[in-house]
């Protein structure tokens, strides 16, 4: 059993015009299909408005799919009852790190949250489990009162994932998390990621319109254009060879870091 299955999900939103004040669906997601295996991360690449981040809250339970099915360890996301333990075992980091936490809230505050709604733990305890996620990302013990304008993006960025690592959980959704940071911060936010994904056996699901970034971290592929899972690669080697031509496109978008050398490699990776 896969930790995740998407199975034929489709989605659309209703638009109206603006003459005539008719309804129309409007097609955001299409017969998608794919599996997430434990320990694993699935690299989901595609352009501004392909569906990705659609796709993102239809498994995360925020957009209720027309058709499909969503299963995570074998259970059915959008039926009746949901294990209270499922919900905690699927978490989120969000692209833009300031608007995913809440002004008023120091770091100590952000990160308890999922401890506080799943864990039972005196001040104490919750205080040393904050201070030991704070130090596992890379910041300290003297960010605790801090608020979320006394942080860098980067930063900011740390905490948000400390916080989704706070209930250990079993999958996380990345949607496009080091898009809106600088090329220094993505390389280490990326690392982070990295490490925290063999330390803890987590799986991903990786949201994002950056090959490079995709390549960093992922160990399967999938492109999505137009609301469609158009190609689905089993290595990074089977998306550098691939023909189609959506990819081909992807891949010739890439510039390399400098100017002599800017093409993707196409040597075994």
């Amino acid at each position: 059993m896969s930790l995740l299955e998407v199975d034929n999900v489709t989605h659309s939103y209703n638009s109206k015009r603006l003459l005539r004040r008719k309804k129309e669906s409007e097609q955001a997601l299409t017969d998608i299909s794919f599996r997430i295996e434990e320990g694993t991360c699935l690299g989901l690449l595609g352009p501004s408005g392909a569906g990705k981040s659609t796709l993102g809250k239809v498994i995360l339970g925020l957009q209720r799919p027309q058709r499909g099915q969503i299963l995570f360890q074998g259970h059915d996301l959008y039926a009746a009852r949901i294990p209270h333990k499922l919900r905690r075992d699927m978490q989120v980091v969000f692209q833009d790190s300031y608007s995913a936490v809440n002004p008023r809230m120091t770091a100590a505050s952000i990160i308890s949250e999922p401890l506080e709604n799943y864990e039972k733990l005196s001040p104490a305890e919750q205080y040393r489990t904050v201070v030991e996620l704070l130090e596992r990302v890379g910041l300290s013990e003297t960010d605790v009162k801090k608020y979320p304008h006394e942080f860098s993006g980067g930063q900011l960025q740390r905490i948000n994932i400390a916080r989704a690592i706070a209930l250990r959980p079993k999958l996380i959704i990345l949607d496009e998390p080091v898009s809106s940071l600088d090329m220094v911060n993505q390389t280490l936010i990326l690392k982070l990621l990295n490490e925290l994904k063999s330390e803890y056996g987590l799986s991903y699901l990786f949201i994002t319109h950056d090959i490079k970034a995709a390549f960093a971290i992922s160990d399967t592929l999938g492109v999505l254009e137009k609301g469609k899972l158009i190609e689905l690669y089993e290595s990074k080697n089977q998306f550098l060879t691939s023909s189609h031509p959506v990819v081909t496109l992807m891949k010739e978008s890439i510039l390399a870091n400098h100017p002599r050398s800017r093409s993707l490699p196409t040597r075994p990776i």
